[in-house]
């Protein structure tokens, strides 16, 4: 595919990838209006952003359209991930959206030392959860209740008592849950999240809950080496609660600030905001959550791209100052994460 000059890079959009799961569920089509394929099991995420072998997301808007992230990554390197990265490998962070309809398996994510230990081709994976939206009596099961032993872990694995050595908390719009390497989660059923992660795949089951699929098989569990990988000295909380009320100014408020492989904010916006890439030395992505936006810079009418609620902006490193025109009146939420 053709590319452009670096000095005329703008926000770049990209096709969701569809991927169903035993747990998927509607909330894609019920909350943001998305059409989504039909499929068996249902979609359960759809992969806003990603560099992987096996699933590249595709330039939809402007002059590279059609490029795969992948290609873009390789052509301008630090001038669209920024002077934070390694220079080396794939674009560092993935985004997905959840629509969990059933719970999803009690696993666990390993960290940089588990994976150089294990000898095996595996990533990290650290990530965040933004509650986007959900349905009465949903939750989030996220980090290891302060009370809970490893002994008592070890014995409710077989059990759907086992969420009891979670931290249990009721999902609220708005809020977000850090998840660090190492942390045994889940997420309930009825939730629709936005999920910033390590660009990384692996996961390891401890529980899938009994479930079967429709041929009656069960799914594969790593109670070896999602035990290894679980980090049993952190009980930190993991909830970040989100805002309450309306604001009557633009506002930022930090989610995660304090993680080496991404930070995130929310911005809280009631009209035009000014931000920059320089200051941060990395792009952005940013993700709408309730209304549509308009980014871009103001002055450029044709850099100014929309973006749909639930959709994801990449703002390349290079490109400096732009603004995030909410395009309706009241409260507009928006994502943004970083290096």
């Amino acid at each position: 595919m053709a590319f452009i000059d670096p000095a005329k890079l703008y926000p770049l959009l990209f096709s969701p990838i569809y991927v169903p799961r035993i747990w998927g569920g509607t909330l894609l089509t019920e909350t943001l209006g998305r059409e989504v394929p039909q499929s068996n099991p249902p979609i359960g995420e759809s992969w806003e952003l990603a560099d992987r072998a096996d699933r590249q997301s595709t330039v939809r808007n402007g002059a590279l359209s059609g490029n795969t992230l992948e290609s873009l990554v390789k052509y301008y390197g630090r001038l669209l991930v920024g002077a934070k990265w390694s220079g080396h490998g794939r674009f560092p962070l993935l985004i997905k959206l959840l629509t969990v309809e059933e719970r999803l398996s009690l696993q666990v994510h390993p960290d940089a030392a588990y994976c150089r230990l294990s000898g095996k081709a595996i990533e990290p994976k650290t990530e965040m959860w933004y509650v986007i939206s959900h349905r009465p009596g949903a939750k989030i099961m996220a980090g290891l209740n302060p009370r809970a032993t490893r002994q008592q872990l070890l014995g409710m694995l077989g059990s759907l008592e086992v969420e009891n050595c979670l931290q249990n908390y009721p999902s609220s719009s708005g809020d977000a849950y850090f998840v660090p390497a190492g942390t045994l989660h889940a997420i309930g059923e009825g939730n629709l999240l936005l999920e910033i992660q390590q660009n990384s795949d692996c996961t390891f089951r401890l529980s899938d809950w009994g479930r079967v699929d429709a041929a009656g098989n069960s799914r594969e569990l790593h109670i070896e080496q999602g035990l290894a990988a679980t980090n049993f000295m952190n009980r930190a909380t993991t909830r970040i609660p989100g805002v309450v009320g309306e604001v009557e100014h633009n506002r930022k408020f930090a989610l995660v600030n304090h993680c080496n492989d991404f930070t995130a904010d929310v911005l809280k916006l009631r009209n035009l905001w000014r931000d920059d890439t320089t200051a941060s030395g990395s792009f952005h992505l940013l993700t709408s959550i309730n209304n549509p936006i308009k980014v871009g810079r103001h002055s450029e009418n044709e850099a100014m791209v929309e973006v749909a609620p639930g959709e994801t902006a990449l703002i390349p490193a290079c490109f400096g100052s732009y603004f995030i025109v909410p395009q309706k009146s009241g409260s507009t939420d928006v994502v943004r994460a970083t290096l």
